[in-house]
């Protein structure tokens, strides 16, 4: 058979290689092939025979680009993709992304994390994707459950690199994207897909560069910089499998020191340098494409300093009445982020809090209309001109902070959360919630100023109109983004508002929109909290 598409899948002792390829041969719809490379070591278990499957096999290691050279010139076919070996994939996806292929793209579906398995002991108990061991809850040994699922969220369609061309995810750009064809800075690089004369003409593999780090920036730059362009194709998906946590869920290559910084200075030499002989840009041409880029355009075009003054800002707002075990958590993660991130807090509280901050005491009952006051006390002391709302029983993912807002004249908030009750049930569902609000100050000073006017001026006994969320229903005065990880949303028996844990306990069932139920252990970006979880029963 002739085929129009070569998928290339560069492993070295993969435990997932054979579940892979199964997912490809079942999902793919078009003429496509696969062509594995066993890189000093065979898979276990092994791939099965199949028409469409081929197998190279080395002896000797040579590293993932060198392997994935080699597996190319192996191919006759127009199209070439590069995967990981613990990936799974959309139905037809290889049809839907060669259906609006062009010649000078480099292309990648929306990317999804996929849960590859769970550790799972005697008793039952499950422990998420990681590295082997004893069942931390009775200490009993634990096999692996394959699970094998994409989960629903985060879907990823937009990616950067920073000044020494490390890769980075772009939440803020991801909120400019129209369209089922977007265009992304840079890759994260587990999966891509061009041209076969592309792939040798621009070099996509350089062998000097190392075995392998630093794949996707390379990819993106060459394509970009050469006069093409990277699109992310959403109307199809593939699901990565991370493993970042050491031990035997690490990286299946040697990941050594050495040989990362020889690929991230070969790679900085030629790009940052523009010393790359096919280019048609520089460097600075793309930066300005996707301005404004973290790291690239702050003013005097180099990092600020740790007392800089940042754009964005926190505020915190709290009853000081939730339990304590809560509250410290959820403070000690917002300040490591305002840290981190120089993103400066300012908290307004019922009890003085020294820590927390700026900090700015309101002397007043719990309820409502203090509610908004401490919003608006902690808006007008900020210094910032980007606010996000905090609130004192939501874990914020430091993901969170990178966003944005691409307008100063509307409300913007992060759909990417998960609410979590004390045995670990979480559930999810598209809502607009105040604790995901993020906009420019000035904006959010005069909904407040005016919500606190009218709420102020109404007569005794009237109903009382909370609308809490700034922009209410008017999709004309707000948008939303996801974060590249979830917050989590604690309930607990103070929460101002009911907890909703079915599509039942909706009132109006048009607001119940992509209801998901998981549990705490599977949410990515929180690895370890579903023990913390469990103890606040």
């Amino acid at each position: 058979m002739k085929y129009d598409l070569s998928i290339l899948i560069p492993a070295r002792n993969e435990m997932f290689t054979a579940r892979t390829v199964q997912d490809i041969i079942e999902n793919k719809r078009g003429k496509t092939e696969v062509i594995v490379g066993m890189d000093g070591r065979w898979s276990e278990p092994g791939v099965e025979d199949h028409p469409d499957v081929r197998i190279l096999y080395l002896g000797e290691a040579v590293g993932q680009r060198a392997m994935t050279n080699r597996l190319a010139r192996l191919s006759k076919a127009k199209y070439l993709m590069k995967v990981d070996a613990h990936c799974s994939f959309d139905e037809g996806f290889d049809s839907k992304l060669m259906a609006d292929m062009q010649d000078d793209w480099t292309t990648v579906p929306t990317m999804k994390n996929l849960h590859a398995f769970d550790w799972v002991c005697p008793d039952g108990h499950k422990r998420y994707q990681g590295p082997s061991g004893p069942c931390t809850e009775c200490g009993k040994e634990t096999t692996r459950d394959v699970i094998w699922y994409a989960k629903p969220s985060p879907n990823s369609t937009s990616y950067r690199f920073d000044k020494t061309l490390k890769f980075q995810y772009f939440g803020e750009y991801k909120a400019k994207q129209e369209g089922d064809l977007v265009e992304s800075m840079s890759l994260q690089g587990s999966c891509f897909m061009l041209t076969r004369d592309k792939y040798w003409e621009l070099n996509i593999c350089d062998e000097v560069a190392g075995s392998w780090g630093h794949q996707g920036s390379e990819v993106a730059l060459k394509t970009w910089l050469s006069g093409g362009r990277v699109v992310v194709n959403k109307k199809t998906w593939y699901a990565h499998m991370f493993r970042t946590q050491g031990g035997d869920f690490s990286f299946p290559w040697p990941a050594r020191e050495s040989e990362i910084e020889k690929a991230r200075q070969h790679l900085r030499g030629i790009f940052l340098e523009d010393k790359w002989p096919l280019a048609k840009h520089k460097l600075q041409w793309l930066v300005d494409k996707f301005e404004p880029v973290p790291d690239w355009h702050n003013p005097n075009s180099a990092p600020p300093a740790p007392q800089a003054v940042s754009n964005k800002g926190i505020i915190y707002y709290t009853d000081n009445k939730l339990k304590l075990k809560i509250a410290h958590k959820v403070q000690k993660q917002l300040l490591h982020i305002s840290a981190d991130k120089n993103i400066p807090i300012v908290s307004a509280s019922l009890k003085p809090m020294a820590k927390m901050g700026k900090n700015i005491h309101i002397s007043a009952e719990r309820g409502y209309l203090t509610m908004f006051k401490q919003i608006l006390a902690a808006l007008e002391a900020s210094t910032a001109e980007i606010i996000f709302h905090c609130e004192h029983d939501m874990l914020y993912h430091p993901s969170h902070f990178d966003f944005t807002p691409p307008k100063k004249d509307k409300f913007y908030y992060n759909h990417n959360f998960w609410r979590v009750r004390d045995d670990g049930f979480a559930v999810h569902w598209d809502a607009n919630q105040v604790s995901g609000l993020c906009a420019y100050r000035e904006h959010l000073l005069s909904f407040y100023r005016q919500r606190i006017k009218e709420v102020e001026s109404q007569v005794e006994g009237e109903s009382f109109d909370r609308r809490y969320e700034p922009g209410g229903r008017d999709k004309s005065q707000y948008d939303v983004w996801w974060s590249e990880f979830p917050n989590i949303d604690i309930r607990h028996q103070g929460n101002l508002t009911k907890s909703k844990w079915s599509p039942n306990d909706f009132r109006d069932k048009s607001t119940c929109v992509n209801w998901q139920e998981s549990t705490i252990d599977k949410i990515p970006g929180w690895d370890g909290l579903a023990e913390w979880v469990k103890s606040l029963a």
